[in-house]
């Protein structure tokens, strides 16, 4: 079913808002973990996966625990990597926290008086 002319006016106007919110828009920049990490990190699970096998077929526990630890530091090192912080600078936090203090829903009241000022509604 297609959408009225006032229906894409509207869908138009919140793409264009939602490409001008800086919050989202550097949310959604946020480059992801390194990959060679998680490679590595494989590699540690693999490792710590024989070393527990290795301790259940020489039926030594402390080697088992030991298999484990390194199975587990490992995944917590692969999922705990920081990531890149992309394009943030430090002028811009000023202005975010200003936008902060004003709830959602106060914003949203904001930019609706806006575009019903200038027609667009």
């Amino acid at each position: 079913m297609p959408l009225s002319e006032y229906e894409q006016r509207v869908l138009e106007q919140l793409e264009r808002d939602l490409g001008s919110d800086a919050k989202l828009g550097s949310a959604m920049a946020r480059a992801s973990r390194p990959r060679g990490r998680y490679i590595w990190a494989g590699v540690g699970v693999v490792a710590g996966l024989a070393i527990v096998v290795t301790g259940a077929v020489s039926q030594l526990i402390v080697v088992g625990v030991a298999g484990f630890a390194v199975m587990l530091a490992a995944a917590v090192w692969a999922l705990l990597a920081p990531r890149p912080a992309g394009g943030r600078s430090a002028g811009s936090a000023p202005a975010r926290r200003r936008k902060a203090d004003k709830s959602f829903m106060t914003r949203m009241e904001e930019r609706f008086e806006r575009r019903r000022e200038q027609g667009d509604i």
